[in-house]
């Protein structure tokens, strides 16, 4: 039984309905959404000036980039049964403190290394916010129209927050150096601080077990080790390492699922995933963001490193992506009153199938037009997405497992959007370094060098800086070219995901209802 601590006297209305301190709570909660999700791709813009100043390696820059998703990944899940035993509205304020530190410690991190650790301690602080919106917002909202509505605008910070980081970023940059994107969380994390206890509800459950720490354990180890599997392969190929980690984060994952199966009180309630609508809704959810998140990480890399852009200006090209999408989750509730949900997210995502397939003719452009209308064309049919499909979970859930139901969709978009910038990041290496192999490099490269030119396109720009000019052009050519054919590549692996995804949403979801809202 979920307990409503602090106001039970107006927690709704006479009928049912929200308050107006509830609405004023929604807005309050987008604000960690809005910040958790940007700090996936706050820092794409400023990926040269990492390189530039850490000189990370690819496998580095790689951990430095997506460690923070897949740490949010791996503990929402605890984070998530930890408010309900403790209280939702007090781990959101733990996880905004913690928040707020660990962004100044990645702010002012001088080394590879330390960056990495401060990205994944993070990671866990974001991960002890996320569960928490959704579920309280599943409390806080108990009409299904409204909720419908007060997920489609929690989606929408979510979804902005992701698509405008590397605008934020790119303002930012175009003044202060690359920690400095970090510090903009430390003022929004003290806000919500002192606004939260005043419009926000307490609800925990007053019947929870105890906290399986084993269990949560091995969430993250699987996570991980599944993940730097990938890695490894991407940098070094296939070998006994590779296959060695990957498995033992198959082996994890199974014994946390049997675990889960078999314990009094889990983590995850397994049984949700018997809903054919719940499953199926979460695994488009991870499809979706598992090829947006991978997208944008190209985008942000070439409009700077083949266009020459700088950060502000690559920003302000990115930043009607974020308004396209924050419209999308808004109207979804709309969309699913005329059409049904399955033929809603089919349509988007075979509509996204094209906007990938323009980014596959990028090759030998001087102007970002083409790609612009690639990313719009995707993003506009992603953009509903998110919010259907977390109104299916939300719906297929009863509301004593509303919690598990909120932290397992949550982990859905942290783990999709992570998968996408390791997996394609991975591929994108991989054709990069292959095509730098299969070139003629500069004769006067230092041996020592080779190896950074041939990581990625950044190490090719701090090398051509140490050659005459005419080396240095000729190294900065191949090494664009070899870049754009990598994110050619990319495109054309997540147009065939959106149809594979058009497919397998049309029929897995085709008996799957939403709650329409009223006009």
């Amino acid at each position: 039984m979920t307990q409503n601590i602090g106001r039970a006297s107006d927690a709704v209305t006479a009928d049912g309905k929200a308050t107006r301190r509830d609405w004023i709570g929604l807005a309050v909660l987008a604000i960690p959404c809005l910040l958790y999700s940007m700090d996936l791709t706050v820092l794409y813009l400023a990926v040269p000036e990492i390189v530039a100043d850490l000189k990370p390696s690819a496998a580095e820059l790689l951990w430095i980039v997506d460690i923070y998703g897949f740490m949010v990944a791996g503990a929402l899940v605890t984070m998530g049964t930890l408010g309900d035993r403790i209280g939702r509205r007090k781990v959101l304020m733990y996880g905004a403190t913690a928040f707020g530190l660990t962004s100044l410690l990645a702010a002012y991190s001088t080394s590879s290394e330390m960056l990495i650790v401060a990205r994944a301690l993070q990671g866990l602080a974001a991960a002890s916010l996320a569960p928490s919106t959704l579920s309280l917002i599943r409390n806080m909202f108990l009409d299904g129209r409204e909720r419908a509505f007060a997920i489609g605008v929690w989606v929408a910070a979510f979804s902005a927050g992701a698509a405008v980081g590397p605008v934020f970023g790119g303002i930012i940059l175009a003044n202060y150096s690359w920690g400095a994107v970090f510090l903009i969380n430390v003022p929004l994390m003290a806000m919500l601080l002192v606004v939260a206890p005043i419009v926000l509800p307490e609800f925990k459950d007053e019947n929870a077990g105890q906290l399986d720490i084993a269990s949560a354990a091995l969430s993250v180890a699987a996570v991980l080790c599944v993940i730097y599997g990938i890695k490894h392969m991407a940098e070094v190929g296939w070998d006994p390492i590779a296959a060695a980690v990957m498995l033992i984060g198959v082996v994890l994952g199974y014994v946390f699922f049997r675990r889960e199966e078999q314990h009094p009180d889990p983590l995850i309630d397994v049984r949700l995933f018997k809903t054919p609508a719940f499953s199926a809704a979460l695994a488009t959810n991870m499809l979706g963001l598992f090829m947006m998140l991978g997208a944008f990480f190209f985008i942000t890399q070439y409009l700077q490193l083949v266009l020459r852009m700088n950060p502000l200006e690559a920003g302000l090209w990115m930043a009607p992506s974020g308004i396209v999408f924050a419209l999308g989750a808004l109207v979804a509730p709309y969309l699913v009153r005329r059409f049904r949900p399955a033929h809603v997210i089919a349509c988007g995502l075979l509509l996204a199938s094209v906007g990938f397939a323009l980014l596959t003719q990028i090759a030998g452009l001087d102007k970002p037009w083409l790609l612009f209308a690639g990313m719009m064309i995707f993003c506009t049919g992603m953009s509903p997405m998110g919010a259907i499909t977390t109104d299916i979970v939300m719906s297929a859930a009863p509301p004593e497992r509303a919690g598990a139901a909120s932290a397992i969709s949550e982990t859905s978009f942290e783990l999709g959007g992570a998968t996408g910038i390791a997996v394609l990041g991975s591929l994108f290496t991989f054709v990069y370094g292959r095509t730098m192999d299969a070139a003629h490099l500069p004769s006067v490269v230092a041996a020592e060098s080779v190896p950074i030119a041939r990581g990625t396109l950044s190490g090719a720009i701090e090398v051509a800086k140490t050659l005459p000019n005419a080396e240095a052009s000729a190294l900065l050519d191949t090494a664009r070219g070899a870049f754009v054919y990598a994110f050619e590549v990319a495109s054309a692996v997540s147009a065939s995901f959106a149809v594979l995804a058009a497919i397998f949403a049309l029929y897995f979801l085709r008996n799957a209802k939403a709650v329409p809202v009223e006009h």
